[in-house]
């Protein structure tokens, strides 16, 4: 497949295993955001994983994207010339193994971060800290060797050598990348992580702006995964494993993203977050409290109202889940769930409306819950839907996840008069129950359950298909608190003044 090219560009949207390849919440907004501003050329730069892990676009790319270029990190890592003796700069790994030392806690986080800095910029081609000698010096040997019988607590030194290799290595090959972008006036990344390790590298090699958007806390969602993941290894015996402690390559990997998080907070101008407790928290993590700011999603208010005469007279007692099957959505508790449900009200069904091919072992793994549960005949996995069709079909959305930020389907699910039930993550207890008094004053849009808790999730939503004054009263909230709070009108203003204020005033505007 051929992609658009140019020599320069608007703005540059970092944009790390979302869009174009990734269907859900967040390229739904990067969607919207670049169609929102056809004035604006942009250049997409998308780092994923593997590109196997990547079966094709799910979004045709909007017509003022001039530019796309696609980053694998984990493809021919180490495909190199053969190594060869080197020493390595002595001056240089000794500010490595000092730096190391600075994120001890209680240790001077300000010249960590500017040490931090330093290295980075010597990572980028023509500097002194090469990926060769990382991979192959005498010197990066013996510091992984100090580190290992100094820190680590897990018996297996081959494991330690190469968690160090893989977690590192893809810093060089950003190095490159932020070397070979075209010219572009102001860079937004959509995340911190890998993406915004590139921006925060452009930030300070092109002295050009940077832009945050966190629609979830990366940090936090990266520490979810490790805690679940299985191919992380752990080499302690019983004996040697103490249950209320990390494994030490799990603690490794978690302050590896957080400070790759505090490196994009460092560079990045505004720091924009989509509701108060996330800010709070990037306030928490490193962000300077003056540079960030609220701004929440906002949907299509326009095309979404009139499905709301679609709707049948009577409440369907259809529960409907849209997202993608993996496991921080926790599809499982739903199933769970739906088994109550339909013991209580038998003419009850639940759909599962998004992709099953981002975690295929897990995806099956619910399919057989289901099997196990006996709900073949009242859960049904539907695939990826376009909301406009399920919404006048349903009578709830639900929300079952351990972790979200602000979820749009519960706004789309507002504007076409359709009430929640969810877990209490992110925003949701603000977007069902409001957030200030005049917008608690609107009424509840549904329910908030606690995590993990299907009796809980069940028990709400048959208390909403079963009073139907109660429904419409959450129907009539939802659609008020929607109206008022959160329009893509009212989020495309917010970021028009972003933009603005970043790139270079245009003729017209500086007249």
């Amino acid at each position: 497949m051929s992609h658009p090219t140019a020599a320069s560009a608007d703005i540059a949207l970092l944009l790390e295993g979302t869009f174009p390849y990734v269907s859900g919440g967040v390229s739904s907004w990067v969607n919207q955001i670049i169609r929102a501003y056809p004035e604006y050329r942009f250049a997409l730069v998308f780092l994923g994983s593997r590109r196997a892990d990547y079966q094709g676009f799910r979004y045709e790319l909007p017509a003022n994207v001039v530019h796309f270029e696609e980053h694998f990190l984990y493809d021919d890592l180490h495909a190199r010339e053969s190594p060869r003796a080197r020493p390595g700069d002595e001056a240089t790994f000794a500010r490595v193994a000092e730096m190391h030392a600075m994120f001890a806690p209680g240790a001077d986080s300000g010249a960590a971060m500017r040490e931090f800095r330093a290295l980075a910029r010597d990572m980028m081609p023509g500097g002194k800290l090469t990926l060769e000698d990382f991979l192959h010096s005498e010197r990066a040997w013996e510091l992984i060797c100090e580190r290992y019988q100094r820190f680590c607590t897990d018996p297996s030194f081959v494991d330690f050598f190469w968690t160090v290799r893989i977690m590192h290595s893809p810093l060089w090959k950003l190095a490159r990348i932020a070397e070979g972008l075209i010219e572009v006036k102001a860079l937004h990344t959509i995340s911190t992580g890998y993406a915004g390790f590139l921006g925060a590298l452009l930030r300070q090699s092109r002295d050009i702006p940077l832009i945050l958007s966190e629609h979830g806390i990366y940090t936090k969602e990266r520490k979810i995964e490790l805690f679940k993941s299985e191919w992380i290894r752990d080499n302690r015996n019983v004996f040697q494993r103490d249950p209320t402690e990390l494994s030490y390559f799990r603690q490794m990997w978690i302050h590896f993203f957080e400070w790759l998080g505090r490196f994009c907070y460092d560079a990045a101008d505004p720091i924009v977050a989509l509701y108060e407790q996330n800010r709070l928290r990037q306030i928490a993590d490193g962000a300077q409290p003056e540079r960030t700011r609220n701004v929440p999603n906002g949907i299509d208010l326009k095309r979404l109202a009139p499905l709301r005469d679609r709707r049948p007279s009577g409440v369907p007692p259809v529960l409907c889940l849209i997202g993608r099957v993996v496991p921080i959505k926790d599809i499982k508790t739903f199933i769970r769930a739906m088994r109550r449900v339909v013991n209580l009200l038998p003419e009850a069904v639940g759909w599962i409306a998004g992709p099953e091919d981002e975690d295929p072992a897990y995806a099956e793994e619910c399919r057989n819950l289901v099997g196990s549960l006996g709900l073949e005949e009242h859960v049904r996995f539907m695939g990826f839907q376009k909301i406009d069709n399920l919404m006048p079909q349903i009578g709830l959305t639900i929300l079952s996840s351990i972790s979200e930020a602000l979820p749009l389907v519960i706004l789309e699910g507002f504007a076409a008069g359709v009430p929640c039930v969810s877990t209490d993550v992110g925003s949701c207890r603000q977007l069902i129950e409001g957030l200030n008094p005049d917008d608690r004053a609107l009424g509840q849009a549904g329910a908030v359950v606690n995590i993990a808790d299907p009796q809980a999730l069940a028990d709400a939503a048959i208390a909403l298909l079963r009073d139907e004054p109660r429904w419409h009263a959450a129907s009539q909230a939802g659609i008020a608190r929607v109206e008022r709070y959160y329009t893509d009108d009212l989020m495309f203003g917010h970021y028009r003044d972003i933009y603005r204020g970043a790139l270079p005033a245009r003729p017209t505007e500086a007249c």
